[in-house]
């Protein structure tokens, strides 16, 4: 895939942390607020219909299935909300909504330059859970990117965890998860997410973890290249690269493991190791080029 050719930025940043500079910036309008919807519905009832089908199930004998079934076509089911945009008087949706949108600027112009077309993804923004086309998920589990519906799934009090638990405070170390998520919307576009998931089936648990920390990588060294254009654009700070490496460093598979467990089990990494996560996100931000991005090939 073709990339835009610009001049380099200079990276010599200073270790002071400073906000990125997103106020008054566009707002994507592809956000879906889901915070206070819940998971949605089981036969339209959630968990409290579930709990009374098996009670009723119990009683009568009744297959619980043929009841599921009955009040499924008996009650409407929760529809999804329409994307509309953050909320407004919400800075953390706010600030999720100016990043989404630069990407989408950054990738819109990159596509663009290939001869291509760019199609944005939705950002849905939920707390507690949320269903999604790739299934159920807790906030537990983090951000995550469905490819099914091309979504991305954030419940925003993730980045308090990345401030308090992990210790990558920052502005940009929050831009730096949205535009790793959306690093994996662009391998669902090119294809590569398609061609990993057929590979994983063939492969055993060990193979398979290391295609994981390939396609992770790599999309940490494309949420590098949206970083790129970002201080191209003048939108960073002195100090928000150096933020957006120690989230990067954070979240390594090495230093997880280690914190939960208190060893290393380098074949059990599904993400990458706290240095090979900085390596490749650094190089997307000082190439801001695609093919810089190759971990499949590298």
């Amino acid at each position: 895939m073709g990339i835009l050719t610009q001049p380099e930025p200079d990276w010599r940043v200073s270790r002071k942390s400073l906000c990125m500079k997103w106020e008054g910036g566009r707002r994507s309008t592809n956000i879906e607020d889901r915070r206070g919807l819940g998971m949605g519905t089981i036969g339209g009832g959630g968990i409290g219909m579930l709990l009374i089908v098996l009670a009723v199930s119990c009683l009568t004998g009744t297959n619980p299935l043929a009841l599921l079934d009955m009040a499924e076509q008996a009650t409407p089911q929760q529809t999804q909300s329409a994307p509309t945009g953050a909320p407004t008087g919400d800075p953390a949706a706010e600030f999720v909504a100016v990043v989404l949108a630069d990407t989408e600027e950054t990738w819109n112009r990159v596509f663009q330059s290939a001869g291509r077309r760019y199609q944005e993804p939705v950002l849905v923004l939920f707390e507690d859970a949320v269903q999604s086309a790739c299934g159920s998920a807790s906030a537990a589990s983090g951000p995550f990117y469905c490819p099914a519906d091309q979504k991305v799934y954030l419940d925003l009090s993730f980045f308090r965890e990345l401030d308090q638990r992990f210790g990558a405070p920052g502005d940009f170390a929050q831009a730096y998860v949205v535009a790793h998520e959306i690093g994996h919307h662009i391998q669902t576009l090119t294809g590569l997410s398609a061609q990993v998931q057929s590979a994983r089936r063939r492969a055993d648990e060990r193979e398979g973890n290391a295609l994981s920390v390939r396609q992770e990588l790599q999309a940490d060294c494309y949420a590098g290249v949206w970083g790129h254009y970002a201080a191209r654009a003048g939108s960073l700070d002195p100090g928000d690269v150096d933020e957006g490496l120690m989230a990067a460093a954070a979240i390594g598979d090495d230093r997880l493991q280690r914190q939960s467990q208190g060893r290393v089990v380098p074949d059990a990494f599904t993400h990458g190791s706290s240095e090979q996560r900085v390596e490749w996100f650094r190089r997307g931000l000082e190439s801001g080029r695609v093919d810089a991005c190759d971990t499949f090939g590298n």
